[in-house]
């Protein structure tokens, strides 16, 4: 008899519980000690560079909205040209590893100095992959950028500047380039 009172009041009780956590969860209270979090428009976690294109963002203000404009294009082109330097010279490190090149400091230096040619080249065939204007309460413009060039391109322009070079050309195999400039960009696509 005491075991089915026992088993009376045990199920009795669990009911109790489930019916009291039905009534939902209530949201917790925001915790404002940190601040509000910002939503800012053609940030780095949604234009980042990837498997296809490099890319940078940027934003600028100004009371005038061309200047505004001008500041944000000219903070995404560094932040792009950064990225594409980076890249370029990972690779290029990579390269003259792998690969056994007689003079591979003299190899890296005229290497570099191409790579810088093409990104200066490249710098001025970018799409605007995002731009979002806001007016501020204090009347100011701020803009924001996200620029982007396909891989392709920079890796055509590369292939083109060493064909034109003999020194470069001797120490080059096309095919392991591209191999390890594309496991870059993955890497990059990947966030690594």
């Amino acid at each position: 008899m005491k075991i089915r009172h026992m088993f009376l009041f045990a199920g009795a009780f669990a009911g109790a519980l489930m019916l009291a956590s039905c009534g939902g969860s209530k949201p917790a209270a925001a915790d404002d000690s940190f601040g509000k979090e910002v939503v800012v428009p053609c940030n780095d976690d949604e234009f980042h560079s990837d498997a296809k294109y490099f890319r940078g963002t940027g934003n600028g203000i100004s009371q005038d909205l061309s200047t505004a404009k001008s500041k944000a294009k000219m903070d995404a082109n560094a932040n792009l040209s950064r990225s594409i330097n980076t890249t370029l010279k990972m690779v290029a490190d990579r390269y003259v590893n792998e690969r056994q090149i007689g003079e591979a400091s003299e190899f890296e230096q005229k290497f570099e100095q191409m790579t810088r040619e093409v990104v200066n080249q490249q710098l001025n065939n970018v799409e605007v992959a995002c731009s979002k204007t806001l007016q501020m309460k204090d009347g100011k413009y701020q803009v924001f950028t996200a620029l982007q060039v396909d891989k392709a391109q920079v890796l055509n322009n590369i292939k083109d500047k060493i064909s034109k070079d003999q020194k470069l050309q001797l120490d080059y195999d096309k095919m392991k380039y591209e191999q390890i400039f594309n496991e870059e960009m993955d890497k990059l696509a990947k966030g690594q």
